[in-house]
C-alpha cells in the first residue's frame, strides 16, 4: 500500500513516512520526523521534528507529538491525548535545551484526553485509561488511571483486563486469547 497524503495535511520536506501509512486533514508532519509504515495521523495532528514513530502506530485527532518523544511499534494515542516535553514551562524562560525523553513502549495504549508528562516510559502493552496523568514510569502490562495515575491492575497483550493481584505471584489467561501470564512479585510477562 502506498503512501496516503490528504491535500490539507502539511508533511515538510526531509519527513520519512513508511509505505501504507495515512496522514489526515489539517496534520503537520515536521522534516526531522520519522515514521514506519502502516501508521495512521488523524484530523489536526503534529509531529515534531525530533521524534520516532514505529510501524503500526494509530494516532487519533488532536494529538501532538513534540520532540524527545519516541514512539515503538503497534502503539495506540487515543484522541486529544497530550504529550509535554519540558516539566517546568514557563512563557518567558527558554527551555528547549531542557527537553526530556519519554519513551512509549511496544504495543501500548495511551487513551483519549490521557497526558503523558514528559521524561518517563511507558512499557510494553500497557493501558492508560483515558483521562490519566501518568507521572512516572508505568510497568509493562499495567493498567493506569487516575489524576495522578496509578495502577489499578494488569491487561493483556489483547486488551483484556486479567485476575491478578497487583503484587504478589500468580498466573492468568487472557480471557480471549487464551495466552497465560504469570506475576512474579511485580513483573508480569507472558508464559
Amino acid at each position: 500500500m502506498v503512501l496516503s497524503i490528504h491535500p490539507s495535511a502539511i508533511v515538510d520536506e526531509g519527513a520519512q513516512i513508511g509505505d501504507g501509512s495515512r496522514v489526515w486533514h489539517f496534520a503537520h508532519i515536521c522534516a526531522g520526523a520519522r515514521i514506519g509504515t502502516d501508521c495512521s495521523f488523524g484530523q489536526n495532528v503534529f509531529v515534531g521534528n525530533d521524534v520516532a514513530i514505529g510501524n503500526n502506530v494509530k494516532v487519533q485527532n488532536n494529538v501532538s507529538i513534540y520532540d524527545a518523544v519516541q514512539i515503538e511499534d503497534d502503539v495506540f494515542c487515543g484522541p486529544s491525548m497530550v504529550f509535554t516535553n519540558v516539566y517546568n514551562p514557563r512563557s518567558a524562560v527558554t527551555r528547549k535545551d531542557e527537553y526530556r525523553p519519554t519513551t512509549i513502549k511496544r504495543g501500548a495504549t495511551l487513551g483519549a484526553n490521557s497526558t503523558i508528562v514528559c521524561g518517563v516510559t511507558v512499557g510494553r502493552f500497557a493501558f492508560v485509561a483515558a483521562g490519566a496523568v501518568v507521572t512516572r514510569d508505568v510497568k509493562p502490562y499495567a493498567l493506569m488511571a487516575g489524576v495522578p495515575a496509578r495502577q489499578i491492575g494488569w491487561i493483556s497483550k489483547h486488551g483484556e483486563r486479567l485476575r491478578l493481584p497487583l503484587e504478589g505471584d500468580g498466573v492468568a489467561q487472557c480471557p480471549v486469547t487464551g495466552e497465560t501470564y504469570k506475576l512474579t512479585g511485580t513483573t508480569l510477562a507472558v508464559e
